[in-house]
């Protein structure tokens, strides 16, 4: 956890409760829900285990500074997680990476370059297919007032945004493109703008080199609903300073950027 408004920008470690297998834990993709029934906070973090793709559920606790986990989630269909949004206490989206979840064959699929991954929606009610046809499904997030879902396709360089249906269905509306390889997604809660952690070079992700690191990219998309969002460039370096940035996230002026192989950066948004 790391709190923006003190100045000392020290991040501390949350304490995990027993029962939760600590030493397979390899974290993806995270979201938080707010319950507004009793201001629960649950934090939903992807996992992969042994290269296995699951969810856990975790309840925060403020006053301890640690989360109490409650539920793994496993199923057929979030065979290749990669991030998710939550939206109920135990239901969330989740982009899939992948078709395929075996390994060798993960490595052909990113060869052939195909529009095969998809978005699924997972409730203790129902899990479904509610997206499909991204060439590279990676972060995804939602709206302020929880009408649209936004999901980055890495390989076609585009944000999608996608309505929610009264069936839970995900219709598209359009794609939004940035001319980079977005990352994750995170959304201002007060003006609905999009912050993008953003690739500009693939190969170097992909074949990382720490003589020659994989730059980064931060970009951000206001009034995405319009006619023309505007798409803007608000950080970029060559690796010199951070290495392959996949987040933003910007909170009263300051701007928290994480990355694939490094530390993190903040900075005065001015």
């Amino acid at each position: 956890m790391l709190d923006l408004e003190d100045e000392r920008l020290k991040p501390v470690e949350l304490r995990i409760g027993r029962g939760f297998d600590f030493d397979s834990f390899n974290p993806h993709g995270i979201s938080i829900y707010t319950d507004e029934k009793d201001l629960s906070v649950y934090l939903f973090v992807v996992n992969h285990p042994e290269d296995k793709s699951q969810v856990e559920i975790f309840q925060f606790v403020e006053e301890e500074n640690s989360i109490v986990h409650l539920k793994t989630i496993q199923h057929k269909l979030l065979h290749s997680v990669n991030d998710i949004v939550a939206v109920g206490p135990e239901s969330f989206y989740a982009t899939n990476d992948h078709f395929f979840a075996n390994k060798m064959l993960k490595q052909l699929e990113m060869l052939l370059l195909q529009p095969w991954c998809t978005v699924v929606y997972y409730s203790p009610e129902e899990v479904k297919v509610v997206a499909d046809t991204f060439y590279f499904a990676n972060g995804i997030n939602i709206s302020p007032d929880n009408k649209y879902v936004y999901v980055a396709d890495y390989f076609d360089y585009v944000i999608k945004v996608m309505e929610i249906q009264e069936n839970k269905v995900l219709h598209h509306v359009k794609s939004v493109p940035v001319g980079s390889l977005c990352d994750n997604i995170e959304v201002d809660g007060d003006t609905g703008d999009l912050w993008m952690g953003c690739h500009p070079n693939g190969w170097k992700i992909f074949m990382y080199n720490p003589e020659d690191p994989p730059g980064s990219e931060v970009i951000k998309i206001q009034n995405i609903h319009s006619e023309k969002p505007i798409v803007t460039r608000v950080y970029s370096d060559n690796g010199s300073v951070i290495e392959g940035s996949s987040v933003a996230s910007s909170y009263n002026g300051k701007l928290l950027i994480g990355s694939v192989f490094h530390k993190a950066l903040c900075c005065d948004v001015k």
